[in-house]
């Protein structure tokens, strides 16, 4: 296959995911024509474009949402050849998943047991799928963490990049866990400069119950500032998995918005995180019925909305220039009125940072060891 035959099949399978995932949604029911049109595309899909389909699904964390649906519509199809293709990929996502759950069960175990505060972050966000890795944050000493890993789980330190350094965090590798083990230790931001915010998530948490597991997560406005920090600061990208999350989560009444504005507000990213809000809701409306319930005040607050969003390379991708660069300079200088000029420090070496890994990526092929 072509790289420009990919490409086109890659385009053609995020729009087909997206409205597998979004028409399907309970508040955003469409028209029954328009399901119909789509269910007659799942049933005649090829095994190429399916493995394609399946390929996108798992690089966005959508996979078994994903797949649930189109396997209830090739049942309803009694089309036994496809419901096969679905099962047998549902059931390698599945048992990934259900190892990865035990791991992560068993390392936050053995954080309480030591009196170490530990909230998975990111990570369960996306349930009942989960992310290519295990992302947990702690105010525990780092020392003490890199003990707890190597001596309880005779976890493997990986290389820090640059961007790692300053946002505090580590890769451990546990023997028998294909996933990463990343542990954000006391700061979060993309440089680290997050600190007050970082305080709070353990008291804020709250816990959950997956699969018969307790798990403590960031309450939903913490977990909304982590996501946008995330693909509106550092990575300047969605997956359909951030699309899903955040949609579901406002679906269920979850976001009190006058929380997240007061908490983002002293973290001086709002106007990243109603950014990102308005995006999400943009997409949404754009495959389904209606985007998401935003009060005024988010959407007036936004810089931006999801027409200025894109596809490539397997994500839905936000401009830089200048719009993310806009809301970076919005949040330094929030830290520079505040007077936190250890955390102003950190976040002023972002560009240059940025402009390494792009100067990396230009040279080598990968902005490994920077970013």
């Amino acid at each position: 296959m072509n790289q420009q035959t990919a490409v086109f099949l890659s385009n053609e399978s995020m729009i087909l995911l997206s409205r597998l995932l979004l028409m399907s949604k309970e508040s955003c029911k469409a028209h029954s024509s328009e399901m119909e049109v789509l269910q007659a595309e799942v049933r005649c899909i090829s095994r190429e474009k399916f493995d394609n389909l399946v390929g996108l699904a798992s690089s966005n964390h959508v996979i078994v949402r994903g797949l649930e649906i189109f396997m209830e519509m090739m049942q309803e199809a009694k089309d036994d050849i496809r419901v096969e293709w679905a099962a047998n990929a549902l059931e390698a996502e599945r048992a990934r998943i259900r190892s990865a759950l035990t791991f992560l069960q068993e390392i936050c175990a053995e954080f309480d047991n030591s009196s170490y505060d530990i909230t998975v972050i990111k990570s369960l966000d996306h349930l009942p799928d989960l992310g290519s890795d295990l992302d947990l944050f702690s105010n525990a000493r780092p020392e003490d963490i890199f003990k707890l890993m190597a001596v309880r789980f005779n976890a493997r330190v990986g290389p820090q990049s640059w961007g790692d350094r300053l946002a505090c965090k580590w890769n451990f590798f546990v023997p028998g866990l294909s996933e990463a083990v990343e542990i954000h230790m006391g700061r979060l931001g993309q440089t680290g400069e997050q600190v007050p915010l970082a305080s709070r998530i353990a008291h804020r948490s709250r816990k959950i119950l997956v699969d018969g597991r307790m798990f403590r997560v960031p309450c939903a406005s913490d977990r909304l500032m982590i996501s946008a920090m995330q693909r509106m600061y550092r990575h300047f990208y969605f997956r359909l998995c951030d699309i899903l999350d955040t949609a579901e989560l406002s679906d269920s009444g979850g976001i009190d918005f006058m929380d997240l504005h007061s908490s983002a507000t002293k973290a001086g990213i709002w106007e990243g995180v109603a950014t990102y809000l308005v995006i999400v809701s943009d997409y949404v409306q754009k495959y389904s019925s209606k985007g998401l319930d935003l009060p005024p005040f988010v959407r007036s607050a936004a810089r931006f909305g999801g027409s200025r969003v894109y596809f490539a390379k397997e994500f839905l991708r936000v401009p830089i220039v200048p719009q993310s660069a806009e809301l970076y300079a919005t949040q330094f200088a929030g830290l520079l009125r505040r007077h936190e000029l250890q955390n102003t420090a950190r976040l002023s070496l972002l560009p240059w940072l940025a402009t390494a890994a792009l100067v990396g990526q230009k040279i080598t092929g990968s902005d490994k060891g920077i970013w």
